[in-house]
């Protein structure tokens, strides 16, 4: 009698143990996390801390949006090789024409025009839109453009994340600039931006640098 009894206690003991890791199981597995979605911005419950979109609609825009950035930017960089490339040719040019002149040196048309009426600076007349001014005699009034054999600056982060980042308000905030004047700031300086849901966000390191040269 005794041996039966303790079977039967040995049996609901196994089936209690059995329940409460059920139970635990089925608490990891419906844990849910408020979140907010890092592209859409709205609210949503996540199952695991490394969730950063509510669902896979968001993931793809952002992966997308991601791609469009890295596109463009290796785009204008393509562009500013470019450039380095043309104005290192047109520097060994004995002559160069109008246009050419006030990319190299900064000055206006009308100030190259003024030089070449005046005769301090020698010019050649192909034909209509075809004058040609010399290169040397502007480089000795105007110091031409230098390119830089190496990059000094590392290339501009290309991704922030929101904690990276201040809103547009927390900027004018802090550096007691008006919205507009942020938004210009901005602008001017081609700085990064990002819109979750109905807030504007900038890097901060990049905000900081340019109100700290002010």
């Amino acid at each position: 009698m005794c041996a039966l009894f303790m079977l039967i206690r040995s049996y609901y003991t196994l089936i209690g143990d059995n329940v409460t890791d059920d139970a635990k199981y089925m608490g990891f597995s419906q844990l849910k996390i408020p979140k907010i979605c890092e592209q859409c911005g709205k609210p949503f419950e996540a199952k695991t801390v490394v969730t950063r979109f509510c669902g896979s609609t968001c993931a793809n825009k952002s992966g997308k949006e991601k791609k469009r950035k890295a596109k463009e930017a290796e785009q204008k960089q393509k562009l500013l090789e470019e450039s380095a490339s043309r104005i290192a040719e047109m520097q060994t040019r004995p002559y160069i024409s109008i246009t050419e002149a006030t990319i190299l040196f900064g000055i206006s048309k009308d100030t190259i025009r003024r030089l070449i009426k005046s005769g301090k600076v020698p010019a050649v007349n192909f034909g209509k839109r075809l004058t040609r001014v010399s290169r040397k005699h502007l480089e000795e009034m105007f110091t031409a453009v230098e390119i830089p054999e190496e990059p000094k600056e590392k290339p501009m982060k290309l991704h922030y994340e929101i904690d990276e980042c201040y809103t547009i308000n927390e900027i004018s905030e802090k550096y007691g600039a008006s919205l507009s004047s942020v938004d210009k700031i901005i602008r001017r300086n081609s700085i990064p931006k990002r819109q979750v849901g109905k807030y504007v966000y900038a890097p901060k390191e990049l905000i900081d640098k340019i109100f700290a040269g002010k």
